[in-house]
């Protein structure tokens, strides 16, 4: 009986554990998309910062580039780049 209490407990924590970390996955997984109509009614609005994403060679073949648009280097550390942005602006982040 005194084997089973722990292995009981550490049942448990896991199944909580496991828990916790599919829901934090579920909630990076709900990401807003727009249209590009939304996206066109956010260019001048100074509360918003457009970053793309795209990666390098996806960002020189492409003829179509945002104005406005920062670059920003999809395979860098993302807590590095977006350290740099204002938490109060919203963040619209352009992949293709």
């Amino acid at each position: 009986m005194k084997r089973s209490l722990p292995q009981l407990f550490l049942v448990v924590l896991c199944a909580v554990l496991c828990g916790l970390i599919a829901r934090e996955a579920y909630s990076l997984t709900k990401v807003q998309r727009i249209t590009k109509e939304e996206l066109k009614a956010l260019l001048n609005d100074p509360s918003v910062v457009i970053i793309d994403v795209r990666t390098d060679w996806s960002w020189r073949e492409s003829d179509k580039k945002i104005k406005g648009a920062v670059r920003e280097d999809p395979l860098a550390d993302v807590r590095t780049w977006a350290s740099k942005y204002p938490r109060e602006k919203k963040i619209v982040l352009y992949c293709s």
